[in-house]
């Protein structure tokens, strides 16, 4: 097989072929797929994210689509063993519809929630927040997005009046005289981006990474500043300073097109660069050096990132980077920006249509009277009948199963005992339940732990839309149809509707010629068709910050991917966002003064070591697919701990030897890594592996008080020998 194709054995017909994008991350990299005598082969596709180039992980795709652990029956847990067992689905769909029914007439309708990932497709996202809404009644919905993205949302909400990843094309970083690159590793999150960064550097450009770790990123750039974890606010004032001090602010624009900064320049007055090299680590001459390059050029493009955003104070760690690229006028002018790497596959186009807990579709906010109005009408309800907002992530997860939290969870695209802060704190929150019901295609470690399993459609298997980085909405098409007995989760979800309702929900459409109409006589079919669930979310978006009204799928197959918002279909789309004003009242952006505070919890003498945590080039997310995958495992057979070695030779540790990494909530054991790459006084472990390995057993469940974004960046550890007692 060549290098640029992979392939796994598959059963069902022959010779096709379809354009689609990758199942993992945001860049949502275009790709091909053939089927033909048993095998489906990825192929390389242009497009505009990657350009013909895939991961290792995109290249692999394929290879769970018939992968032997795939779950291919209901599951139902045995009273008597406490086993899973195979289920027919009338079986699974009635204790789900007698456990739901019965939680909620003894708990009242919160008492079930929903919990949703930002890798499901526009219409699973907004037909789950319909579902939870209107067929369950219940205002506890959220979604692992929370865990992503939260911070750098609120933060763009505040300033910008919008939250779009990227307001302007991926292209243009490759364009950028100076790139400020923020808490991002793309050399080992999404790969083909680093196209961009090389073609920016080839062109002249000058690459900054600001990062705790020595990463593949940061060995390419041109200039690294390594802070103390949690430090990157006091870093981004004290920028700002420099460049107000240095005479490098844009003035006029500052006057003309935002409001506040006078507050901020108050702030950042004392912001001296001593003073952030003191709580950095960072130096005054780097930090000098930082903003000559952003002040002086005239493309300049500064993006953050997880590792600035996975904090308590995220959303004010953002707003330090806002408030620099407003203060050098770089939001809308070509070539220049801000804007954040959006991490999972639909991360953008998840939070936009109702998966959140304060949210509705179209980025409304659910508790603005006008926007319920909206909504109700086009959902068909009374607006006083929709819930009211519901509470984040974490602390969802949290109330499970207590006296006034959600005795029942539907989970769709999320591994939670994985992926969520403080996780054995989380697990045990999901064991208390008294009904949890999972839908996957594998069995993570979240499933494993339900009542009730469904199994799902695979990317490959169903066709929907998501959104990618830059606000690009692009059309994954299938190749197959899912095995004899796995259904799509907008099937469940419309079975399960009819089985409550004792009726499918009625979705009514907007065509892309012609008026109004009625779904057809067939709800239940029409409930579970992809297409017809989008053309109520156009409906549904209409008028709100992320509006579809205009996105059709004709449209999308024309031009390979429409930009939000677009609210008519005879109008032009939207890729770069800001030239003229921002999408608040006024047009104009907000400055907010933030100050540094320090880390939720502080080193001491038993935990006297800095813990943070990140990705891996061969896994992703909570690693329940990658894991799976041959290749990927062969790359990445295990989670690590990197050690400095000096940390290492004061503990007494070698290489490969198994330690154990200890919070004040939990512990977790893999084998130390040695390496130069990471700070003495810092321990980095990736997150992708569970059980006896998993690092989110020890991060902190401390949030942040806008975003609810846990601190999942630093915490407070010590590292000790594993056969130490």
């Amino acid at each position: 097989m060549t290098d640029g194709a992979r392939a796994a054995t598959l059963s069902g017909p022959t010779p096709r072929e379809v354009a689609t994008h990758c199942p993992y991350c945001a860049l949502q990299c275009g790709m091909t797929l053939r089927e033909e005598h048993g095998q489906v082969t990825v192929l390389p596709r242009e497009f505009p994210t990657n350009r013909g180039g895939l991961c290792q992980k995109g290249w692999t795709s394929a290879e769970l689509l018939h992968h032997p652990d795939r779950l291919t029956t209901p599951l139902l847990r045995d009273p008597a063993s406490g086993e899973l067992r195979p289920a027919t689905w009338d079986a699974a769909l009635e204790r789900i519809t007698t456990g739901l029914r019965d939680v909620q007439r003894r708990h009242g309708r919160d008492a079930v929630a929903v919990f949703g990932g930002g890798g499901l497709t526009n219409e699973k996202a907004y037909a789950l927040g319909r579902f939870a809404r209107v067929t369950l009644g219940t205002r506890h919905i959220d979604y692992n997005g929370r865990f992503c993205m939260s911070s750098a949302a609120a933060a763009g909400m505040r300033a910008f009046g919008v939250d779009r990843g990227l307001p302007f094309p991926l292209a243009d970083l490759g364009r950028a005289d100076t790139l400020l690159l923020v808490g991002a590793n793309p050399a080992e999150t999404m790969p083909p981006l680093m196209r961009w960064l090389t073609e920016q550097r080839q062109r002249g450009g000058k690459l900054i990474v600001v990062d705790p770790r020595v990463t593949a990123t940061a060995r390419q750039a041109d200039l690294h500043l390594q802070p103390l974890p949690g430090t990157d606010l006091a870093v981004a004032n004290a920028l700002l300073h420099i460049a107000l001090t240095a005479g490098y602010l844009d003035e006029s624009y500052i006057e003309t097109r935002t409001h506040g900064f006078t507050a901020v320049r108050r702030t950042v007055a004392s912001w001296w660069p001593a003073r952030a090299e003191a709580l950095s680590g960072v130096p005054v001459a780097d930090l000098e050096e930082t903003a000559r390059a952003l002040g002086t050029a005239e493309r300049v493009i500064i993006l953050t990132a997880r590792g600035a955003e996975q904090h308590a104070k995220g959303v004010d760690t953002v707003t330090g980077f806002v408030n620099l690229a407003l203060a050098l006028g770089l939001p809308g002018r070509p070539g220049s920006g801000y804007g954040c790497l959006t991490g999972q596959g639909n991360g953008q186009g998840g939070r936009e249509h109702g998966q959140k807990a304060d949210q509705l579709p179209g980025y409304r906010k659910i508790d603005d009277p006008e926007a319920r109005a909206h909504v109700a009408r086009v959902w068909g309800v009374p607006a006083d009948e929709l819930p009211g907002p519901g509470v984040p992530a974490y602390q969802l997860l949290d109330s499970l199963g207590t006296a006034e939290g959600p005795r029942a969870l539907l989970v769709f695209g999320s591994n939670p005992v994985v992926s969520a802060p403080r996780a054995a704190r989380i697990e045990g929150r999901l064991r208390d339940l008294d009904l949890l019901v999972v839908a996957d295609f594998l069995l993570s470690e979240t499933a494993a732990l339900a009542d009730v399993v469904l199994p799902t459609a695979q990317w490959a298997e169903e066709e929907g839309t998501m959104t990618n980085l830059e606000g690009r909405v692009l059309r994954r098409r299938a190749l197959r149809r899912p095995p004899p007995d796995v259904r799509t989760d907008l099937e469940i979800l419309a079975t399960l509707a009819t089985r409550l309702q004792g009726r499918a929900p009625s979705y009514r459409l907007v065509h892309s010629k012609g008026p109004l109409l009625t779904a057809s006589s067939d709800q239940a079919a029409d409930a579970a068709d992809p297409r017809t669930v989008f053309e109520e979310l156009r409906r549904a978006s209409a008028g709100g910050l992320a509006d579809y009204a205009g996105i059709s799928w004709e449209r999308i197959d024309a031009a390979d991917g429409v930009f939000w918002p677009c609210p008519r279909e005879d109008e032009a789309d939207s890729p770069r966002l800001f030239a003229d004003r921002f999408a608040t009242p006024d047009g104009l952006a907000r400055f907010h003064p933030v100050e540094h505070r320090p880390a939720a919890e502080e080193v001491c003498a038993e935990y006297p070591l800095h813990f943070t945590t990140g990705r891996v080039l061969a896994q992703y997310q909570s690693g329940n697919q990658t894991r799976r995958v041959a290749a990927l495992r062969r790359a990445a057979p295990e989670a690590s701990v990197e050690l400095h070695p000096d940390l290492a030779a004061r503990l007494g540790v070698t290489d490969g030897e198994p330690v154990r990494v200890v919070s004040r909530r939990g512990e977790f054991r893999a084998p130390a890594r040695l390496s130069s790459a990471i700070r003495p006084d810092t321990v980095f472990a990736p997150f992708h592996w569970g059980g006896a390995a998993r690092a989110n057993s020890v991060t902190n469940d401390a949030v942040d008080p806008i975003s609810g974004m846990p601190e999942f960046k630093i915490c407070a550890v010590r590292v000790e020998r594993a056969a130490t007692p």
